[in-house]
């Protein structure tokens, strides 16, 4: 089970550098940049540690849905972006899809 725990923390990791990136302003912004950095390398740390009990294909599928369907949901609550229906919708097929390889996973940890 902790492996799961690492591999959610690597994905939420994942979201803070995603959307560190862009008040990072193409990295000339000191604070923003760092703090971008740090959570890239830590988001790679949580997933390689994941990486050692879980499928490379479910923890690599996982830890992108996570990061891709955050990131998007971020995007419509802070920056204004699109909330059509079909694109909800579809964000909402990636966390199926993340939760179905959870259950999938042959190793189950």
């Amino acid at each position: 089970m902790m492996a799961w725990f690492y591999l959610l923390t690597a994905g939420l990791l994942e979201i803070a550098w995603a959307i560190g990136l862009k008040y990072t302003h193409g990295f000339s912004r000191l604070g923003p940049s760092v703090a971008t950095v740090c959570a890239m390398v830590a988001s790679f740390a949580f997933l390689s540690i994941a990486l050692k009990t879980i499928p490379v294909g479910t923890a690599y599928a996982v830890w992108t849905g996570i990061g891709a369907a955050g990131v998007a949901i971020i995007g419509m609550a802070l920056f204004g972006e699109s909330r059509e229906v079909l694109r909800i919708l579809c964000i909402l097929l990636i966390i199926a899809g993340a939760v179905g390889l959870k259950f999938a996973s042959a190793s189950g940890s």
